[in-house]
């Protein structure tokens, strides 16, 4: 795994049961006989160094519609994150939230390996920041929300997920929140740490920029950092590169100026998240649940998916990719070669 930069472009008792369980493709039997042929490609969600994801159907139903993730076996195998991969496939196949897109089941061929994701066609909340400019605070405490619950999920299972930013986080038709792309997500071991040097530059701990190692608790300060960029439409930690953008992070949060719309529940709550020290850090999603901040929220209103979402995306039909920025880019499908390595790392796909 590596480092992104951020790229500018246009109380319960079973908390974890799944409530709204989709049947996707009606049986098991159907299920297990689906190819890759099968599959429809409509148009292009997004694209990224490793590939791209697809809007597909199933051949000529156009009544539901599938994410498709295709991740070039080259590049894949050039930058040696074959186990990165995989892990990512483990770790999705052992998921089930209502905040955290479903996965249904993968293909390979010649050249890419793929994973059919749920399609959430809602569009990501990036985009629909961009569009805004920023987000109310009702807004906020809604969408933070939702990404507290798939990460309560996540950490109880003990996963870190290490990219939570609004890139990572799209919306169901409901106007729901879902975490999407795992392919920074860890099974952390038993002693609950890890020192992979990964995510995007300007969500990054500091535990994480000095190498020391970490844990779970790096989600919380990236829930700080989303929560900002949510209430003002800009991060607290810029600079003109890498370089400059760890040494602000380093600086630390009471470095960084809020702008007066903030109010004073929401700053108490993005500096309890952005703790240099994790140990000080607000991480225990309880008493995240019970901070000032979520006085007026009905926790379990959202759970029962009963909480009115700030938003109903508009989307025409089951394949209405007019929420998504168009991805015009052209994709290079000349086929690989003297790929080496572990030649068998893509057998369970």
């Amino acid at each position: 795994m590596g480092v992104q930069v951020r790229q500018i472009r246009p109380k319960r008792t079973l908390p974890f049961k799944k409530r709204h369980k989709t049947t996707w493709i009606g049986d098991n039997d159907k299920q297990k006989s689906l190819k890759l042929d099968d599959l429809k490609v409509i148009t292009t969600l997004g694209t990224g160094g490793f590939g791209r994801v697809n809007l597909v159907q199933i051949g000529d139903d156009c009544s539901r519609s599938f994410a498709l993730k295709k991740l070039k076996k080259s590049h894949i195998v050039a930058t040696k994150n074959e186990k990165n991969v995989k892990e990512e496939l483990r770790i999705l196949s052992q998921l089930n939230s209502d905040f955290i897109v479903e996965f249904y089941q993968t293909f390979r061929d010649d050249h890419n390996v793929y994973m059919l994701m749920e399609c959430c066609l809602g569009g990501d909340l990036w985009t629909i920041l961009q569009k805004e400019g920023s987000f109310s605070n009702t807004t906020t405490q809604f969408y933070t929300a939702c990404a507290i619950e798939a990460l309560e999920y996540l950490h109880f299972r003990n996963i870190v997920f290490r990219d939570l930013k609004p890139e990572n986080l799209v919306l169901d038709a409901q106007g729901y929140v879902k975490l999407i792309d795992f392919g920074f997500a860890k099974k952390l071991g038993i002693d609950g740490r890890t020192t992979t040097l990964c995510g995007t530059v300007h969500y990054m701990a500091p535990e994480i920029i000095r190498n020391e190692g970490h844990d779970i608790r790096v989600d919380s300060w990236t829930l700080g950092i989303v929560m900002f960029e949510f209430l003002t439409g800009d991060l607290p930690f810029g600079g003109e590169n890498s370089y400059a953008i760890f040494k602000n992070i380093l600086a630390g949060i009471d470095t960084v100026d809020f702008p007066e719309n903030v109010t004073t529940s929401a700053i108490s709550l993005i500096k309890s998240f952005c703790q240099e020290d994790p140990c000080k850090r607000l991480a225990g999603i309880s008493a995240i649940r019970q901070h000032k901040y979520f006085n007026d929220f009905d926790w379990d209103a959202l759970v029962a998916r009963t909480h009115i979402p700030p938003v109903v995306p508009k989307i025409k039909n089951a394949t209405d990719s007019s929420n998504f920025i168009d991805c015009f880019s052209d994709e290079d499908e000349t086929p690989s070669e003297g790929m080496s390595g572990d030649m068998d790392w893509d057998a369970d796909f």
